[in-house]
């Protein structure tokens, strides 16, 4: 049992509805369990029908949920530029805005949604407080760069990093030649820089970690998402984060009387039978085609009887 569950695919599929119910599933075999929403368009308030914020919220015994302040990792990720900048000012190196925007950027440019989404991975990485976390990640483009992100930015940083040091060196190098050893500056505080590479670094191992994540691809019986499905799963194979499932829903089981709802079926039957040949490895789960949008607590206890723990 890994503690993180990722669900990814692309957009349209259900991937909050699937957390969700997982979530949901969790917590009632008595698991702490938060859902977190890295997903921009966040819709996991409309699925459980409860407003969910930037701060987690106990949706039923057990359940929680958060959707992440897509400001909240630009604030951090700024900040550390900005008191950079200050630094850099009181050693006589001023820098105008473009300047210090150029900074901001050197060696990364960090979409807000990817950026949002790495800070919720990190903040709820590092914490001990639920047994289980459930991500709703973005659709498959964000998904992608959100698991790049980690090691762009570790650039980006010690890019950074070094530029900071030189600096100090230089400095300390002036005020020692005028004030003696007594006029160099103590840095005993902590760094901020290395705690952010550090940070970062712990969510790339964890997305990496069998022991402690598993990655649920999402798709839809159709030709299309099943063949973008197929290469999500390449690609996060190069990535080396664990694929365990594949979770195809809207699936029809019973058509009835209605002929196209039995040719649409036939339709799902030969996109299924592809992607179990094509990734016979992984497990597939298949989720019941439910009319109209799946939303509240009953409705994604029905979805949960179809997903695992």
């Amino acid at each position: 049992m890994t503690q993180f569950v990722l669900y990814g695919g692309k957009g349209g599929v259900g991937k909050t509805t699937l957390a969700a119910a997982t979530g949901h599933r969790l917590a009632g075999e008595g698991a702490e369990t938060l859902v977190v929403s890295t997903d921009p368009a966040h819709s996991l308030g409309d699925a459980v029908e409860q407003q969910v914020g930037a701060d987690p919220v106990e949706i039923r015994d057990g359940f929680w949920g958060v959707e992440v302040d897509p400001q909240a990792g630009i604030d951090r990720y700024e900040a550390l530029f900005e008191a950079l900048a200050d630094e850099f000012d009181d050693a006589g190196i001023h820098l105008d805005e473009g300047a210090i925007a150029d900074l901001f950027t050197t060696g990364v440019m960090p979409g807000s949604d990817e950026l949002a989404a790495v800070e919720g991975l990190a903040t709820y990485v590092d914490s001990d407080r639920w047994d289980r976390v459930v991500f709703d990640t973005a659709p498959t483009g964000h998904t992608l760069r959100l698991l790049d992100l980690p090691a762009v930015m570790d650039k980006g940083l010690a890019t950074a990093l070094d530029l900071r040091d030189q600096v100090r060196r230089k400095v300390n190098t002036a005020r020692t030649m005028m004030f003696g050893p007594m006029g160099r500056r103590r840095d005993d505080g902590p760094d901020d820089f290395t705690a952010m590479r550090e940070r970062m670094a712990r969510v790339g191992e964890v997305l990496r970690d069998p022991e402690r994540t598993e990655f649920r691809v999402v798709t839809i019986p159709e030709t299309m998402a099943v063949r973008e499905s197929e290469r999500l799963v390449d690609q996060l194979r190069e990535f080396e984060v664990p694929v365990t499932t594949l979770v195809v829903n809207k699936v029809i089981e019973n058509p009835g009387d209605c002929e196209r709802c039995r040719g649409k079926q036939a339709v799902q039957e030969e996109s299924l039978a592809a992607l179990r040949e094509s990734l016979p490895e992984l497990e597939v789960w298949t989720i019941p085609d439910e009319s109209g949008e799946v939303t509240g607590l009953d409705a994604l206890a029905r979805i949960g009887e179809h997903v695992g723990g």
